[in-house]
């Protein structure tokens, strides 16, 4: 937050009239020019200051300020920290506190490296809870290891004991979980802390009457001088809770290691270089677009930007997950967040702030962690008439074992009913999805899979089909010259140059490879008069004095050339999946020139894998049936859609579905935008269009096929996780609550305690969320 932030400029004597002025260049504040006032000289010129952090804030970036740079910027004071529940994203704070709906601590909603303020606090009250709780176990079961402690005192003189340690813990040390229990109430929205208030209230207010009214109790209820108390109970209860919630807090940061690895790829400051050549080290909030950058080996590129001069390898496996470094030379662009290797470059930034591409990866992970999967809505119906159930239960064990039930009675009634009413907390139920989604996004994140929603990610893992576009996706995107063959006595130099000369004027998509085919084989450069492109057929012009045509078999037709030489070698070439051109001069056949679209390195060995995961691959495009096939047949594509128009390929989607198919389509352009929304899940390739990544669910920072089998992966192992969770916090809950009630009793003698069931509800959550963050390991 900018300084001027914190500045109460109403507090500032008013300036006398008359008195010299200056303007503060940091905060834009007007101050009086006394002999004590701080200043600063920079570029021949003294600034003033009003405060000695303005002034820090000069010196660590003096251009920036005194180039007026920080007023184009606007620099405000940003919102600060808002704050959610991981279990229900709809509600949002501007502070932490607990979640109106279940009760759960807020956490915010970008992680920082700030310390939680409750994972302190209820670290405090853990540690004094659990301070009370080992004298008060030692008064009332010393006697089982040798210490009859009790005896000692006096049952009376030990029970106001008792009294005085567990008083501060349940009405100090556990007031967050009464006042949460009452907002549940208060809300009609029945949770964890409704059964946690519950059970440790009646267990300290039946305790408070037995120790100083045991009158209202009948003569059977006694046991020995008086009747028998529950603060050994209700504070062994509250520190157990408190234990599991700690462990719970910081699991749950834990979840947010991912965020603040990305937020950490990007370095604090930015070596500047300024327009007479100097460079120091600035904040990098204070860069702005335009400005030039020095990135010296070793360094993580501040901000994405242009290279404008050097030379050197970046490694960019935190967009493509791919460890092999790329070279990046003058006119190229970098993203801020990856490495610079071996050389020094100077750049030009172009994206800063939140418009860089970290920044949105970072946003779309916060995203992902805060969207809810349609697998949630089975948890939460169960939860919806869970705590009533519960509490139901509990009552009725209570009056079973009050009327039906040995004596003691009571103490056995309330005992069956704190207990059902301490293990049932549904907290585990409720973290089951949530915390696994947060755990997957950063995952995805680490290896270039952008999630955008937890229903994108919970749809992938059931997704049976894969359409995928061939150009940019399974291919390079970039054609290159692959062939040229002379025919009639011409030389294949001399056909290669007189085709570079044509297609110099053309604005063909293939043009550029033919001409940069010429330059790299050093083909002579000749220069074309009278041209003509003839749309769908080729081009013709006038080249070093003779007639030169370049185009395809109906071109050749139409000018009289026989091209019964060049059918046999085109076709072959067409086989093998290249766009084949004939060249003619003076109306003779003389050669031939190839052009292909290199099939990406990864690509094939994606499909296998793709393949192994149960995945069908259908490749949609709009180049030709025997180009398509040809590729089709080097990748073992199980099925081919060619000559695919953009409104065709959300037709392939929609006429798959209607056989059954549940769908991922994949692509990087334009016009696959309508597809990517239509289809279960759209896959954006990441160095596409932005209306593509805009309409697909998931982003693949390194646009290659081998992300969407990292998707896959991730998504099954997601999926997988959360039904393991819900396995087990459904499995604890129908085992732990019937043995709370007492079931078990008339057939081993076991009741469970309250401190028992307490412990258990703790490791419950305890354990959801471990098993969840063994994702941050998955193999993608």
């Amino acid at each position: 937050m900018p300084d001027h932030a914190h500045h109460s400029h109403s507090q500032h004597a008013p300036i006398p009239a008359g008195a010299p002025t200056a303007t503060d260049p940091v905060c834009g504040m007007t101050i009086e020019v006394k002999d004590d006032t701080r200043t600063q000289t920079f570029g021949g010129e003294t600034h003033h200051f009003c405060s000695a952090s303005c002034e820090d804030r000069f010196k660590a970036d003096p251009w920036f300020y005194a180039s007026g740079n920080a007023d184009k910027t606007g620099q405000q004071a940003q919102p600060g920290t808002q704050w959610t529940c991981p279990m229900h994203p709809e509600i949002v704070r501007d502070e932490p506190g607990a979640c109106p709906i279940c009760g759960m601590a807020l956490e915010p909603m970008l992680p920082s490296d700030e310390p939680s303020e409750e994972l302190t606090d209820f670290t405090r009250r853990m540690w004094i809870s659990a301070a009370a709780a080992v004298p008060l176990v030692i008064l009332t079961m010393g006697e089982l290891v040798g210490l009859p402690v009790r005896d000692w005192l006096g049952h009376r003189i030990a029970t106001y004991i008792e009294f005085l340690l567990a008083t501060p813990i349940v009405l100090w040390a556990a007031l967050p979980f009464f006042r949460r229990g009452l907002d549940s109430f208060r809300n009609l929205s029945p949770n964890m802390w409704t059964l946690i208030s519950l059970g440790v209230g009646s267990a300290y207010v039946y305790s408070i009457f037995a120790t100083f009214l045991p009158s209202v109790f009948p003569e059977d209820y006694r046991m020995g001088e008086g009747v028998g108390t529950y603060f050994e109970a209700s504070v062994v209860i509250v520190a157990l809770i408190f234990v599991g919630q700690v462990l719970e807090l910081r699991a749950r940061e834990r979840t947010g290691d991912a965020i603040r690895a990305l937020l950490d790829l990007a370095p604090k400051t930015a070596r500047r270089i300024l327009p007479d050549g100097e460079e120091y080290d600035a904040p990098l909030e204070n860069v702005v677009a335009g400005d030039m950058l020095r990135v010296r080996p070793g360094d993580s590129i501040p901000v994405d930007a242009e290279v404008v001069e050097g030379r050197s390898s970046v490694d960019e496996s935190m967009i493509t997950g791919e460890p092999v470094p790329i070279e990046k030379t003058a006119g190229d662009r970098v993203t801020g967040g990856t490495i610079n290797k071996n050389g020094t470059l100077a750049i030009r930034a172009t994206q800063v702030g939140a418009d860089t591409v970290l920044s949105q990866i970072v946003d779309m992970v916060a995203g992902a962690r805060r969207s809810r999967a349609p697998i949630q809505g089975l948890a939460d119906r169960v939860s919806a008439i869970f705590v009533p159930t519960v509490v139901g239960i509990a009552t009725l064990a209570f009056f079973a074992w009050l009327l039906i039930g040995p004596d003691p009675a009571l103490a056995f009634a309330i005992t069956a009913a704190v207990s059902v009413l301490i293990i049932a907390c549904p907290c585990a139920l409720g973290l089951a999805t949530p915390i696994s989604i947060t755990t997957a996004a950063g995952r995805g994140a680490q290896a270039g899979v952008l999630i955008k929603d937890a229903e994108a990610l919970e749809r992938m893992a059931r997704v049976d089909t894969v359409i995928v576009d061939k150009t940019g996706t399974l291919t390079m995107g970039k054609p290159t010259l692959t062939d040229v063959v002379g025919l009639s006595g011409a030389n294949e130099a001399d056909v290669l140059a007189y085709a570079a000369a044509l297609e110099r004027g053309s604005e063909h998509p293939l043009a550029e490879a033919i001409v940069q085919g010429a330059r790299d084989r050093g083909a002579p450069r000749h220069d074309a008069s009278e041209f003509d492109a003839v749309t769908g057929k080729g081009v013709t012009g006038r080249v070093e004095g003779r007639d030169v045509a370049l185009g395809n078999p109906a071109l050749m037709a139409a000018l009289g050339v026989d091209t019964s030489a060049g059918d046999a070698p085109a076709d072959a070439m067409r086989a093998d999946g290249k766009t084949a051109m004939y060249v003619a001069l003076d109306g003779t056949l003389a050669g031939l020139v190839a052009v292909a679209d290199p099939i990406k390195d990864t690509t094939a060995a994606a499909i296998r894998d793709l393949h192994a995961l149960g995945l069908r691959v259908i490749m949609a495009t709009g180049d030709n049936q025997r180009t398509a096939e040809a590729v089709a047949r080097q990748l073992d594509i199980d099925e081919v859609r060619a000559g695919v128009l953009p409104e065709d390929k959300k037709s392939l989607v929609e006429e798959l579905r209607a056989q059954g198919a549940y769908i991922a389509m994949a692509g990087d352009g334009v016009n696959d935008a309508p597809a990517l929304a239509a289809a279960d899940v759209g896959i954006a390739m990441g160095t596409g269009a932005d209306v593509a990544v805009e309409s697909a669910g998931i982003t693949l920072l390194g646009g290659d096929l081998t992300g969407i089998v990292r998707a896959r992966k991730l998504a099954t192992a997601t999926l997988r996780n959360i039904k393991e969770n819900l396995f087990f916090a459904f499995a604890y809950n129908a085992a732990g609550v019937p043995i709370a009630a007492g079931i078990l009793y008339p057939f081993i003698g076991l009741l469970l305690s309250p401190m028992i069931a307490a412990a258990a509800m703790s490791l419950s959550s305890v354990s959801v969320i471990g098993n969840a963050l063994r994702l941050r390991r998955a193999e993608l």
